[in-house]
């Protein structure tokens, strides 16, 4: 059978294991992801929080998205997703050298063995270039960066932000993604960063410390169109965030990003119609808050679950952390000590 033109290596940017179709998907929905961060997170938290917090709120997370950047491309992928260093994290070495780059991507850590020693899961190998992988897990690791902030939102120095950033980055997330992704323990063709984010993101925002009562107890945002729209640019790429982790433009792709907007959709329905019930009038920001549950919810299994399983999940995320916050925490000292601003959990 004769292969297209388009798809025969004629040129040395063109191998012959590159799918050019995998390769594109993967850098659009990269690019996706990377738009959650910039502009949608910064749109998001500016126009969210007071207005004596807009702009360190919005430099907090375009500061967050370039140094990781840097920090991932010079040590940080690698410890990731690079060869075993420890049973949790992989050796450390920058990922800039073109050598590295142009060759077909691969997680050295991803094979599997049965208990006789033969192969169960094979080393996971896309059909695109390192550069194109190392992009794409780039802005997994920036928007959890950047979702790290916004559960310090108001509570923290810029400048121990940006001393915190690569440190966090390199001390807990490489950890957390090599043993979830890496090969460490687990390897699986979803995204995964919704538990490396939950486990990395609590212990620093509670160490914070609590915002002042005042604060808790009103804290409208400033610019309600400008939030809709950050919300907005975080949905649309969300599709990008699941609908790029099976590394192919596969059926598991197209799955996870349909699922992921009919589970944040019923979230978004669910909050809102809890609120008229409850309160007698629908709530613009418990829109969003139901939206980003839901997306949160979805993410581990949005290419594994049916499409009538993310609307009951979207029920259940949209329920769920209404009554957290709604209910319990206005009658649980615990929890108002304990309170933390994660706008993407939902929880006051």
């Amino acid at each position: 059978m004769a292969i297209a033109g388009a798809y025969s290596a004629i040129a040395p940017a063109v191998p012959e294991w590159l799918n050019k179709g995998d390769n594109a998907w993967q850098l659009t929905a990269a690019t996706f992801v990377g738009l959650q961060s910039m502009p949608g997170l910064v749109i998001l938290y500016a126009s969210i929080v007071k207005k004596k917090w807009a702009v360190n709120s919005a430099f907090m997370a375009l500061y967050a998205f370039a140094a990781v950047l840097i920090c991932w491309v010079l040590v940080g992928y690698r410890m990731a997703f690079g060869d075993q260093l420890l049973p949790f994290w992989g050796k450390g070495a920058p990922s800039l050298g073109q050598k590295f780059l142009v060759n077909r991507a691969k997680v050295p850590k991803s094979t599997h063995f049965r208990d006789d020693g033969t192969v169960e899961t094979p080393m996971v190998e896309p059909f695109y270039p390192m550069a194109s992988l190392v992009y794409f897990q780039f802005t997994f690791a920036a928007i959890t960066l950047i979702l790290l902030a916004g559960s310090v939102l108001g509570r923290m120095n810029i400048k121990a932000w940006m001393a915190f950033v690569p440190l966090w980055l390199i001390f807990s997330y490489t950890v957390g993604a090599f043993s979830l992704w890496g090969g460490g323990f687990s390897i699986i063709g979803v995204s995964l960063t919704t538990p490396v984010a939950m486990s990395s993101i609590s212990p620093p925002a509670s160490r914070v410390g609590p915002r002042l009562k005042s604060d808790r107890e009103r804290f409208p945002p400033n610019n309600v169109l400008l939030m809709l729209a950050g919300a907005g640019m975080l949905w649309m790429g969300w599709s990008g965030f699941n609908g790029g982790a099976p590394y192919a433009a596969n059926i598991d792709a197209s799955i996870a990003v349909l699922n992921t907007n009919i589970c944040a959709a019923t979230s978004l329905l669910v909050w809102t119609s809890l609120d008229v019930v409850f309160f007698g009038k629908p709530s613009v920001i418990g829109a969003v808050q139901g939206m980003m549950t839901g997306l949160v919810c979805i993410t581990p299994g949005a290419g594994l679950v049916q499409s009538w399983a993310a609307i009951v999940m979207g029920m259940l995320s949209g329920s769920i952390p209404w009554v957290s916050m709604m209910v319990l925490h206005k009658k649980s000292a615990l929890l108002q000590k304990a309170s933390i601003h994660m706008i993407h959990i939902g929880v006051l």
